[in-house]
């Protein structure tokens, strides 16, 4: 079966932009005003919004049909950058008062569509489409983790995060999660003795270099393989960098993942 992204995308963007929130509102006010059916406005709008609108239209019919046609075309033409501005305002810093003027039809699509949230259900969409080439090549670049003995569901379930952060970019996101996969991980694998000792140690707070420390200094207490700390630092100092030092590329993020992977394996060879 093959999927064409390409087409999914084409067709999204054309619903998007045939189902512009506000165009057919916009259209709508336009053409009863055209058609001198004004009035048919008074039972769907607020008394204030009907009064400023039929002033408006008294002072220049011809105008006032031609502006909201105007809206309805801006809408339609500016919804994919509009719903992508709307996702953007929602993942950034925005300044209180930034001195550039909204324009009005991005006010009363906004205004419209604030029940139906169609400019994030477009914008989500467009960007999870564009997601899925680069997060299938990422994920030729693994093979399945087997390992011979389970750890935990907690465990499991942050190497699922951590790998799906970077199928879809995260890089970041997933070295982070790298070092909480092997924190955890080893925290099930430690005798109860060494558990007990780290507990009190670092009061219930031990980083993963602070498990790695205590790993390479009992390791025949542990059990552990002797190659495990040497990966496993590799995870720690990726993801160290994570959090101090700034973002990551691709390439280090896909280095960190394996390297994480790689570290599980020996974990939990036996």
């Amino acid at each position: 079966m093959t999927i064409d992204i390409g087409h999914l995308e084409s067709e999204l963007l054309r619903m998007s932009v045939e189902g512009a929130p506000g165009r057919e509102f916009c259209e709508a006010i336009a053409e009863l005003a055209r058609t001198g059916r004004f009035e048919q406005l008074h039972d769907v709008l607020p008394a204030i919004v009907y009064d400023e609108l039929w002033e408006r239209y008294l002072q220049d019919p011809s105008a006032f049909v031609a502006g909201w046609r105007k809206l309805a075309q801006e809408m339609r033409q500016g919804c994919i950058q509009h719903a992508r501005q709307r996702l953007t305002s929602l993942t950034r810093l925005q300044h209180a008062a930034n001195g550039v003027p909204t324009p009005a039809w991005q006010e009363i699509q906004r205004a419209l569509d604030a029940q139906q949230n169609d400019l994030l259900r477009a914008a989500i969409a467009i960007e999870m489409l564009e997601l899925v080439e680069p997060a299938v090549f990422r994920a030729t670049h693994l093979r399945e983790c087997v390992v011979a003995s389970a750890s935990s569901e907690e465990a499991d379930r942050y190497l699922d995060e951590a790998t799906r952060c970077y199928f879809f970019g995260l890089f970041t996101a997933c070295a982070v999660m790298c070092r909480s996969v092997l924190e955890e991980a080893i925290k099930q694998k430690l005798p109860a003795a060494l558990t007990r000792l780290v507990r009190t140690r670092y009061r219930n707070t031990a980083t993963l270099g602070n498990l790695l420390h205590e790993v390479n200094n009992n390791m025949q207490l542990t059990g552990i393989s002797a190659d495990f700390p040497r990966v496993a630092n590799q995870v720690n100092d990726v993801g160290r960098k994570a959090v101090h030092q700034g973002l990551l590329s691709e390439d280090e993020a896909r280095l960190c993942l394996q390297s994480a992977r790689h570290a599980l394996q020996l974990l939990l060879q036996n």
